[in-house]
């Protein structure tokens, strides 16, 4: 993946490209070169990629030709993905087709529309004869595919970084100016060639300084951090499912918390647990595997007996593979691309969105913290061991909760607090969980006649780290609360 720094000036028909052979910080210009481009692009019949300010073509013509996918990631930035040309015309490589999956959801990638371009290219160039940066000159005929087609010409000059500095962008940009270029009106040829035929995303209306501004910009930006992270996850890239599972978790949270400010999401809150759930099941396995080869390689090897490498390693890799193929058969169907709407979708904002963000939200946030601090008391009038650690779990849940939702409105010291509750009864819980593992896999072995010695070693070891997160509770309690803990 490559990234285009660029930016894209309308100019009248009589334009010529200035002299810039005095620019500060270049050693002079050479061309113009001049070639015939010709490039098919592909979209979903309702323009879905188009809608985003992604293109996707074939592209003939030039030095660079072949397939190339256009992703925004910043104004004047987008990530450029090239693939080989290939012989077909109609049908989309399937590595860019996944890479598109997250927004296509299932329609088809079809043509929609052509742009043959003359294009002159004045290259601006450093000391050593390197490119720093290159004018585009453009004469466009555009096509767009329907009964019938629609064609439209224009003319329009590009300016894109090579191995030149931003700087020498904004100077280019000075100049082309003063010769009658103005900034694009629109944001690439396609856009421009389809104009109000490309359709607008809907959005949530929350005016600035309300509360409900503030935990919409927020939800937004876990809905984008979890479609950022789609094919990552597809790719088993390290830390994808983990940033993706959170994504759903804080979205989750976001609406739960703040349901008097957002209404109707209680189903949309079982799909997020739902998607949380599946990839779940893959960051489970992904961490219980990397602790338990930790430990092995922390013991003597007089210690470790048996294949137990085989099957906390191998074993349990199997798992998470089949794991992540559950995962990619689930990002291919229909209900996750639907969750992928609906968390798209415009959201229901009660009344009280409306009002001012600052006291409205250090309200909610207190409650939530309230849940903590009720659920710490409910378990520890439990008189029974076992029930009580249970309801510890309850406790360390709720400080997740309170946790994410003050992250949500920006107040990092309540965060922190939660932060510091759920991590310590986290890394109990932890513990418990790697025991209740080791358990059924030394049963596994037992069962196959292998000497079970070594789970037993690291029972032990998972049985010292969940005492030691208990005995350090209490300080953490008193830290934050400043009430001794009990129990």
């Amino acid at each position: 993946m490559a990234i285009e720094i660029e930016d894209k000036f309308d100019i009248p028909d009589e334009f010529q490209v200035p002299d810039l052979s005095d620019l500060k910080g270049t050693a002079g210009t050479s061309g113009p070169r001049t070639y015939t481009l010709i490039a098919l692009y592909f979209d979903t019949p309702d323009l879905r990629l188009a809608a985003r300010g992604i293109t996707l073509r074939r592209r003939r013509g030039g030095d660079d030709a072949g397939w190339h996918l256009k992703l925004p990631k910043a104004k004047g930035v987008r990530q450029e993905v090239v693939h080989p040309l290939t012989r077909s015309t109609k049908t989309v490589p399937p590595e860019l087709a996944e890479l598109v999956q997250v927004y296509t959801r299932g329609a088809e990638l079809v043509p929609v529309a052509q742009l043959e371009t003359k294009r002159s290219v004045t290259r601006v160039l450093g000391a050593d004869g390197e490119v720093l940066a290159e004018i585009a000159d453009d004469r466009v005929k555009g096509t767009v595919f329907g009964e019938p087609p629609v064609a439209a010409r224009w003319r329009e000059v590009e300016t894109e970084l090579v191995k030149g500095e931003e700087k020498l962008l904004r100077r280019l940009g000075k100049r082309l100016g003063r010769a009658g270029a103005v900034p694009a009106a629109s944001a690439n040829k396609l856009a421009r060639l389809f104009g109000d035929a490309v359709p607008v995303r809907p959005v949530t209306a929350a005016p600035a300084g309300t509360a409900g501004a503030v935990v919409v910009d927020y939800f937004q930006s876990q809905v984008a951090h979890l479609i950022a992270h789609d094919v990552p996850v597809r790719h088993a890239e390290p830390d994808a499912v983990h940033q993706a599972r959170v994504a759903c978790r804080r979205m989750r949270s976001t609406l739960k918390a703040f349901a008097t400010l957002i209404e109707g999401t209680e189903g949309l809150q079982e799909e997020l647990r739902w998607l949380g759930a599946v990839l779940g099941e893959v960051r489970d396995l992904e961490v219980i595997r990397a602790r338990f080869a930790k430990h092995l390689s922390g013991l003597d090897e007089g210690q470790i007996v048996g294949p137990i490498r085989e099957r906390l390693g191998t074993d349990l890799e199997v798992k998470e593979e089949a794991a992540y193929e559950q995962v990619r058969q689930v990002m291919a169907g229909e209900r996750y691309f639907a969750l992928l709407d609906a968390i798209e979708a415009p959201l229901a904002l009660t009344a009280r969105a409306a009002r001012p963000a600052g006291p409205t939200l250090e309200k909610i946030v207190g409650k939530q913290w309230q849940r903590v601090e009720k659920r710490y008391a409910t378990a520890q009038a439990m008189p029974d061991e076992a029930e009580r650690e249970l309801a510890m779990h309850d406790v360390r849940k709720a400080a997740k909760q309170a946790r994410y939702t003050a992250e949500a409105v920006g107040m990092t010291q309540e965060a922190a607090r939660a932060e510091a509750v759920q991590e310590v009864l986290g890394l109990h819980q932890d513990g418990v969980v790697a025991q209740q593992t080791l358990a059924e896999e030394a049963e596994r072995a037992r069962q196959a006649g292998e000497d079970t010695f070594t789970y037993g070693v690291l029972a032990g070891i998972e049985h010292e780290t969940a005492e030691r997160a208990n005995k350090k509770f209490p300080s953490i309690w008193a830290k934050v609360t400043g009430q001794k803990a009990t129990g």
